[in-house]
């Protein structure tokens, strides 16, 4: 039987294509113009889920996907992450004079600055990095580059002229897995039994009242329990002008029945409160 079919934003041979591979290795993939369509994918059935970016090591949170999540009613299933190895591929016969413009997404040029800044092209912001590729292919565009990962690269039969461009060799990029369902069908094959030992994080969305020592109070609850806060995050709410909703990652399993306690604390003490999902750390497809 075939793997879950998941639904990434951008073209084949994207980081988010890579992400979703890496999660399970035999998935199936289905590509989408963007982050809101990968989410209409994941919740109409068109795909069993949608992987998404969240945060980059360089570049921080991608706001638009935390926007998304509240709007939807998809839960976080798993995550995994992924290396931002990038590298400057042109047409077949092109050499590193030849090239007079370099195309990519913003961040991929952000993440390369340093080495494209050494000479004088002219940088052109794109999509996506695999589109920046394809898109040079389909116009068999000379005198043109584009930043994209190596797979990327070979998919689309273009000729790498330096890899290893990216400024932070640690730079990587976080998605995150998102189903309709908290804990879907297919996911035991993602996730089985042996691995149900292995470290858990549950991600929250709470608001809190507009007065002093309201996020204090969650904050307290937490402690109370031993509980690390990883990160915090804060989007404006989409009900009450100027106040936000908090999104908290948590070094624990608050689906676990032990843990009701901590949730009745924590709604006692918040105006809103959503559990997004509790899952497996860098979670990936069992080999």
């Amino acid at each position: 039987m075939s793997g879950p079919r998941l639904a990434f934003a951008g073209e084949p041979g994207s980081f988010a294509e890579d992400a979703a591979l890496a999660y399970m290795p035999g998935c199936q993939t289905l590509t989408c113009a963007t982050f809101r369509d990968t989410f209409h994918a994941a919740a109409s059935g068109m795909a069993d889920g949608s992987v998404v970016p969240i945060e980059n090591v360089s570049h921080g949170t991608v706001r638009e996907v935390y926007d998304l999540m509240l709007a939807h009613s998809l839960s976080i299933v798993g995550e995994v992450e992924v290396p931002v190895h990038l590298c400057l591929a042109a047409l077949p016969g092109h050499k590193l004079d030849d090239v007079q413009r370099v195309y990519s997404h913003v961040q991929a040029l952000a993440q390369a600055d340093p080495y494209l800044r050494s000479r004088p092209w002219t940088l052109l912001a794109s999509t996506t990095t695999a589109g920046a590729g394809k898109e040079l292919v389909e116009r068999g565009e000379r005198g043109a580059a584009a930043v994209m990962s190596r797979r990327a690269a070979a998919l689309y039969g273009l000729t790498v002229l330096a890899d290893g461009i990216q400024s932070d060799a640690r730079n990587r990029t976080r998605f995150l897995v998102l189903a309709a369902d908290i804990v879907p069908a297919w996911l035991p094959r993602l996730v089985p039994p042996a691995d149900e030992g292995r470290a858990t994080r549950t991600t929250l969305a709470l608001g809190v009242a507009n007065e002093p020592g309201s996020l204090l109070r969650v904050l307290s609850v937490l402690a109370g329990h031993g509980i690390n806060l990883s990160k915090l995050e804060s989007r404006p709410s989409r009900e009450r002008d100027w106040e936000y909703v908090f999104w908290v990652d948590l070094d624990t399993d608050l689906c676990a029945s032990n843990q009701t306690a901590v949730m009745r604390e924590l709604q006692a003490v918040t105006v809103s409160l959503r559990l997004m999902g509790c899952y497996p750390f860098g979670g990936g497809a069992a080999g």
